[in-house]
């Protein structure tokens, strides 16, 4: 199975923002999709989803900084990121919402995100 392609991490100071991009196979596109992310020693976490008509979910720590959204012609999930904080330092991955956590999830490699001053 195609691999999501994560991008458009980098490096910000906090208060800063990022807009990442995920491109999926129209096979792995589904109804609801999301985005997760991994900080160094922590497991896999959820962040937001986004459903086929633009509904979305978000955990509450990224409320009202972060917003998901999607482009269903071109199979592409999207995140904006705005007021980043050193919390928010970690390896972002899209998926189908709800995922297989383990290895046999199709995980992309993810896009790195450093919040650091």
């Amino acid at each position: 199975q195609v691999q999501p392609v994560e991008s458009g991490g980098g490096s910000v100071q906090p208060g800063g923002s990022l807009g990442l991009s995920c491109v999926v196979s129209g096979s792995m596109f589904s109804n609801l999709m999301g985005w997760y992310r991994q900080a160094p020693g922590k497991v896999r976490e959820w962040v937001a989803s986004v459903d086929i008509d633009g509904r979305t979910n978000y955990m509450n720590a990224v409320k009202g900084r972060f917003t998901i959204s999607r482009d269903n012609a071109r199979n592409t999930v999207f995140l904006q990121m705005n007021n980043l904080n050193s919390d928010d330092t970690a390896v972002y991955y899209c998926n189908k919402h709800p995922p297989q956590w383990g290895p046999s999830g199709n995980w992309g490699q993810g896009t790195q995100v450093t919040v650091s001053s």
